[in-house]
């Protein structure tokens, strides 16, 4: 097959294009550079600089090549700028996001898999979560993303199209080649990671009062190679299984105080953390099932603990102290 990509330049999807040419599907890179990186590439796959707001540029890539399917990661992903600028996260989730699914339609594609988030749940009345939670977004961010999975719905009702969206529980890790650089750096690992190499002085616990054992949040970790193997299933199984959501994560969750521990363990080193006030937006408790998907694939995480999880990143940080930037 041949796969017309957003954001493969990015953390996620450099990682999935690393999986997809594995698998022996070819794929065109569609991404405007701004939270990618070009040393994220993977070589022999073909790249076209541009953006989802240029609807006149899509509709030119997918008029000049035969392509099968659609694996959409571009988008912001920042939970607490989605509090405070959320029309910056439903134009670039949702209205560029129908920008793609019209450009689809007009060229004859219908299937796609879509990077999505479980922050569409919000604060859960159970876990493990099920796929058919409520969905009750505390924040733009998560709003945005179930807008844009109802979208899918819609369009697979009125224009036949498949989809599969895939509703990730903390993308962590790394692979030899491609690991997480973000600017700004928000997510837990990679900061507690660059304490460990002396590039901050210390990690901020946002929130020590969360009804939890110890007080801070808890989550379900998936190492990024498993949810690139997810996209890959979900993109070669869509016209067997139709329409669905996915939950990617492990079985058991770790809090914060937990993850930190697990690092100061894979890495040796001391990592000083300094409790702060919340962040609003978060929830207390996410922690995934992912029955489903293993029931219908056969997904199966390789990387199921959190200590491994963190010695891929960490691998990764000490080949690559200041990121893609080095090179």
């Amino acid at each position: 097959m041949k796969i017309f990509v957003t954001g493969g330049a990015g953390y996620v999807g450099s990682i999935f294009l690393e999986k997809l040419t594995e698998a022996g599907h070819d794929a065109i890179v569609f991404d405007n550079l701004v939270q990618g990186h070009r040393a994220a590439f993977v070589p022999g796959v073909t790249f076209v600089h541009g953006d989802l707001a240029d609807r006149d540029a899509l509709d030119g890539v997918f008029r000049m090549h035969k392509i099968d399917g659609v694996v959409h990661f571009a988008g912001e992903t920042l939970v607490g700028e989605s509090m405070t600028n959320p029309y910056l996260y439903f134009r670039k989730i949702v209205v560029y996001g129908l920008h793609l699914l019209e450009t689809m339609r007009s060229n004859g594609v219908r299937n796609i898999v879509f990077s999505s988030t479980s922050a569409v749940y919000g604060e859960p009345h159970e876990v493990p979560i099920q796929e058919e939670a409520a969905k009750e977004p505390l924040n733009a961010y998560g709003e945005a993303k179930h807008i844009f999975e109802r979208i899918l719905h819609w369009y697979d009702f009125a224009h036949g199209f498949r989809y599969a969206a895939l509703r990730y529980f903390n993308a962590a890790g790394a692979t030899e080649r491609n690991g997480e650089d973000h600017d700004p750096e928000t997510h837990l690992i990679p900061l507690v990671l660059k304490v460990a190499l002396g590039q901050r002085e210390c990690i901020h616990i946002f929130g020590t009062d969360y009804d939890t054992p110890d007080g801070t949040c808890i989550r379900s970790y998936t190492h990024v190679v498993d949810l690139a193997s997810a996209h890959v299933l979900a993109l070669e199984n869509l016209d067997r299984i139709g329409s669905r959501c996915y939950n990617l994560g492990c079985r058991k969750g770790y809090s914060v105080h937990e993850v930190i521990e697990a690092a100061r363990v894979v890495t040796g080193r001391d990592i000083p953390a300094i409790p702060t006030k919340r962040r609003p937006g978060d929830p207390s408790c996410l922690i995934a099932s992912a029955e489903l998907i293993r029931r219908e694939l056969g997904w199966e995480p390789e990387f199921p603990d959190i200590h491994s999880i963190i010695q891929t990143a960490w691998d990764w940080h000490r080949r690559h102290p200041y990121g893609y930037g080095e090179e």
